[in-house]
């Protein structure tokens, strides 16, 4: 299995709808100027987070169980720019929706910019044969509060 280049993921985003919303380049500037970059880039997509968030807090004092999870441990945030407290995270999702073949493996890594600026961002395997918007999670813990940007390059997914 080799890891798929930036002309396979073009073809077949192009092709077969493998990525949509798609952007064949690096985006690196909108309207209002220069951003962090999406699309397509040397061996990957850099994808962004849509205006959606829920950001994990422990502002009310409730306990984490993954089998009895309380709704209140979270807080639902729509917003162009999402302010991640400290010692908290939040969860998003992308703006794109991925078809994976079946055969393909891949993989979304934080990308540099964000890891530079004491992001941590968990590794994650993206379910092939399955059209979906990827969940991406910010884990903390941070002393300083953190924004995060909608529609802002935030993650690398690759192929192989």
């Amino acid at each position: 299995m080799s890891i798929k280049s930036d002309k396979w993921i073009r073809r077949m985003a192009q092709q077969h709808g493998l990525i949509e919303p798609f952007a064949p380049r690096q985006v690196r500037e909108n309207e209002g100027g220069r951003i962090i970059s999406y699309g397509t880039s040397s061996y990957g997509y850099d994808v962004r987070c849509a205006r959606e968030f829920k950001i994990f807090t422990n502002i009310n004092s409730t306990i984490v169980d993954p089998k009895q999870f309380d709704e209140k441990s979270f807080v639902d945030v729509a917003a162009d720019v999402c302010i991640i407290p400290p010692n908290s995270f939040a969860l998003a999702r992308t703006v794109e929706y991925f078809r994976i073949p079946r055969n393909v493996l891949t993989v979304c890594l934080g990308k540099c910019v964000t890891a530079t600026h004491g992001w941590s961002m968990l590794t994650q395997g993206v379910r092939s044969d399955h059209a979906d918007a990827l969940g991406k999670e910010d884990a903390g813990p941070r002393r300083l509060a953190a924004a995060l940007r909608a529609r802002f390059g935030l993650h690398t997914a690759g192929s192989a």
